[in-house]
């Protein structure tokens, strides 16, 4: 038997009632971002931000990360037969951080050892930098998305305050509404970009640390190959 056949009739109908208010209520995400006022303008652009901040650094690095496994072999050959223009166009037609390094060492050859290193870690911070481009953006999305949502939860309430001392004795639900959607909805708000952001800043940030980690064994091998003697 039906649970509601058993219910006395105004039980059941307030059921009803209750039922379709909830569903009169029911609203997609654009709407309820919405509810969130001016502020979730902000959140919007941190958000689209560091999206793009992420897929134009991932091409990057990914790009950076892709080495030819017979590069350093080359360089060494060319280097011990003393074709040195070889090696420094090897270097302008590879397009990766390491062959620039590399490159920028074979320039200063005849010099002392302690300046060909000096030149290489000169161009290795250039090439890390270029790297680190763009996180700043996505730590400040981090950090400054939750404290955006922050100052809505603040406004919010300071709105409803102000809504329900300006009803007086006739204090409403449909009046607190308002203030209350915004304090919550940027909170929430605040912190989905707050979380994209430090996810893909500690994700980039790994990345480099890899492709660094990388360049110093590239250039430990060219040094390698320059102290090495000649068979």
């Amino acid at each position: 038997m039906n649970l509601l056949q058993i219910m006395p009739t105004d039980t059941a109908q307030s059921l009803y009632n209750a039922a379709a208010e909830t569903e009169s209520v029911t609203m997609n995400a654009f709407e309820l971002a919405l509810k969130g006022g001016w502020l979730m303008i902000v959140l919007l652009i941190l958000l689209l931000m560091t999206i793009y901040v992420l897929i134009e650094r991932t091409l990057v690095i990914n790009k950076a990360a892709k080495e030819d496994n017979s590069f350093m072999n080359r360089i060494k050959d060319y280097i011990h037969d003393g074709k040195i223009d070889a090696a420094q166009a090897l270097c302008r037609n590879t397009d990766t951080p390491s062959a620039r390094m590399v490159e920028k060492g074979i320039s200063r050859l005849g010099r002392p050892t302690a300046d060909v290193m000096s030149a290489i870690e000169n161009q290795g911070n250039i090439e890390i930098s270029k790297l680190e481009k763009g996180l700043p953006v996505l730590a400040t999305s981090a950090s400054g998305a939750p404290m955006v949502g922050f100052l809505g939860t603040v406004t919010g309430m300071v709105k409803a305050f102000m809504d329900m001392a300006s009803a007086g004795a006739n204090v409403d639900v449909n009046i607190l509404s308002t203030g209350i959607y915004e304090a919550l909805v940027t909170t929430v708000g605040g912190l989905i970009v707050g979380i994209i952001g430090l996810f893909a800043y500690n994700y980039l940030a790994t990345r480099i640390k890899g492709i660094v980690n990388k360049l110093e064994m590239r250039i430990m091998e060219f040094m390698d190959i320059l102290n090495e003697p000649v068979v």
